[in-house]
């Protein structure tokens, strides 16, 4: 593990992120495990229906919805992940979650989709983590029609 590895599992655990996503595994029936860099990879999330996402990030914890070998064999997803729990930390912990919140809702109302137009998504890379881009919808139109 590098340093970087080692500053951003140790900010994430200073700013509570890592601590809510462990407790947000263990409400979700996941088993932790010890990932690369610094990660901790917890599969078997089952128990909760909140995310709908197969595999999301809290701090330095990976939730899966399928087995944690599927994500180890997927560079792409780990890194998708990865950037995830970089985001955590530059976001300083737990603002991310509203701020996420906040992207994406803002790119449902753009896109009628979570990711497509959400910064934080963008970032980490859409197809990386598996998303389709769908295409921008006009605001004015939006307003057209919820005015009727």
């Amino acid at each position: 593990m590098t340093p970087r590895h080692r500053a951003r599992a140790a900010w994430n655990a200073v700013n509570l992120a890592t601590p809510l996503g462990l407790l947000v595994a263990a409400a979700g029936g996941a088993r932790v495990h010890r990932g690369p860099r610094g990660l901790l990879i917890a599969d078997g999330y089952h128990r909760l229906s909140l995310p709908p996402a197969p595999a999301f990030t809290v701090g330095n914890v990976i939730c899966l919805r399928f087995p944690r070998e599927r994500l180890l064999e997927d560079p792409r997803l780990l890194a998708h992940e990865e950037r995830h729990a970089d985001q955590w930390a530059a976001c300083l912990g737990l603002p991310m979650l509203p701020l996420y919140l906040a992207a994406a809702g803002w790119s449902l109302l753009r896109t009628g989709d979570p990711a497509s137009r959400n910064a934080f998504e963008r970032r980490a890379g859409l197809a990386d983590g598996g998303y389709r881009e769908h295409p921008v919808r006009s605001v004015r139109a939006l307003l057209r029609r919820s005015v009727r």
